[in-house]
């Protein structure tokens, strides 16, 4: 098979993958599951036909996303991980040996599975690791169900259509602040602040009226929509201006000096200017 997969990323713009393979296919209660073997992004995995991560650079997204936050409170012991089905945010919270309990709330149990079986560079810790509690459900509810429950959540969506879409509101927002412990902070997939321009100044604007404290920092992954991802931070409390651990030794990605400048934004992409 030598093709290309096509992901309509705008009503007027779309990104194309070389693909030599289409590696599972099926369909859920919720969502179309596909992984593609391609040429220069290695595995691939898809929900309804958006690109959730590939092999060349999913670590970008899993690091930026957990270790801001992990780095920035003081005792991360009990993290929830909400979405993320494929394991690479738990791989990455694993990692912190802080963190002795992580919860990880997927509502579609064959992602977890499909992870499981081709993707195993993401999937590793979502087996024989003590530290973590899957639980098959909607994230929205296990926060919901959570009173001053957890030192970080993170949220590692899909994108705001089908089982994603109740997790980008102000209701959702104002559910994870009060599973927060004092001092508890949220980290967020945000969208691109290029191409989405509407929905991450939504976002960010909830955060900062519910949270009392908030920023954003950004990141560079290359196959999600122009290259750019936002990542809103709230913190139920001060938000420390500098990190309180030394950065894990091994990550590809995340450093003390990525970490500062992820939070320097350009002037055209603050959210206060869109």
């Amino acid at each position: 098979m030598q093709d290309w997969f096509y992901e309509m990323q705008t009503d007027f713009s779309r990104f194309g993958v070389r693909v030599t393979a289409l590696l599972h296919k099926e369909k859920t209660p919720y969502q179309e599951i596909k992984i593609y073997d391609t040429v220069e992004y290695g595995r691939m995995l898809v929900l309804d036909d958006v690109i959730q991560l590939t092999e060349l650079d999913e670590f970008v997204y899993h690091e930026m996303l957990a270790h801001v936050a992990l780095h920035l409170h003081h005792n991360p012991s009990k993290v929830l991980v909400i979405g993320g089905g494929d394991g690479g945010t738990v791989r990455e919270v694993s990692k912190h040996a802080a963190v002795k309990e992580v919860i990880l709330a997927e509502i579609d149990e064959r992602v977890v599975q499909v992870a499981l079986d081709y993707l195993p560079f993401c999937s590793i810790a979502l087996k024989n690791n003590p530290k973590l509690k899957l639980r098959i459900g909607d994230g929205l509810e296990a926060v919901r169900r959570a009173s001053e429950e957890f030192d970080v959540i993170i949220v590692d969506s899909s994108d705001p259509v089908g089982p994603g879409e109740k997790l980008f509101t102000y209701d959702f927002y104002a559910s994870v602040y009060k599973a927060l412990k004092p001092g508890g902070m949220v980290a967020v997939q945000g969208e691109s602040p290029w191409l989405h321009r509407p929905l991450v100044k939504r976002m960010n604007a909830d955060i900062a009226a519910i949270f009392d404290e908030a920023a954003v920092f950004w990141g560079n992954i290359p196959t999600y929509p122009s290259g750019v991802m936002f990542f809103p931070l709230g913190c139920k409390g001060e938000l420390p201006k500098k990190l309180l651990h030394p950065v894990l030794p091994g990550l590809k990605y995340y450093s003390a000096e990525v970490h500062k400048a992820a939070f320097v934004i350009p002037q055209y992409l603050l959210p206060d200017e869109m």
